[in-house]
């Protein structure tokens, strides 16, 4: 897969102390990854490059929404996310980025790509459980959540099982008691 040039950072020519770059991230970015889990995408990416005699600190930040399909019900929403990462980049014999948050670059690299890096804190920012906030507040009207009250299990329904147990099942679990 070839870089992006926009998200390769040429360190070699800049002066000791802070640098800034920014990107604005829309999903041509995530297409690139052949990644389809956003409908559409708009965040904002800070790469504050803290250049050092020995190494580089790189600090992302990410803000900004992206429009996903809730779990729960399939509709589209805005997701908002706001997220953080450090990057100390080392130099040493050989490529080596076995360390989540260290990075070790050969001694006659001159740039670095931050791509990945930018695309594994936007997607790992994600919630695991993406549910639209009509869902929790009880706002939203759709015919999933309609069906989805019409078929779950009733406590009436809970209380008659609870009833109905076969007795056998009672001097199993005084076996688990009586030790």
């Amino acid at each position: 897969m070839k870089p992006l040039k926009e998200f390769t950072i040429p360190f070699v020519g800049l002066k000791e102390g802070e640098h800034l770059f920014e990107y604005e991230i829309d999903n041509t970015f995530f297409e690139y990854f052949k990644y389809e889990a956003f409908n559409n995408s708009n965040l904002k990416v800070n790469a504050v490059l803290q250049k050092k005699a020995t190494l580089l600190e790189l600090h992302f930040q990410v803000s900004g929404t992206v429009n996903v399909n809730c779990d729960v019900t399939n509709e589209s929403y805005e997701q908002s996310l706001d997220s953080e990462f450090d990057l100390v980049v080392k130099f040493g014999e050989e490529y080596n980025d076995e360390n989540i948050d260290i990075l070790i670059i050969p001694h006659g690299e001159y740039e670095i790509n931050i791509q990945q890096y930018v695309y594994e804190l936007i997607v790992l920012a994600m919630p695991t459980k993406r549910v639209h906030p009509g869902v929790e507040d009880g706002t939203l009207d759709s015919e999933i959540l309609e069906k989805l009250e019409e078929l779950s299990p009733k406590e009436k329904n809970i209380k008659e099982d609870k009833e109905d147990i076969d007795p056998r099942w009672n001097t199993l679990k005084k076996l688990l008691t009586d030790k």
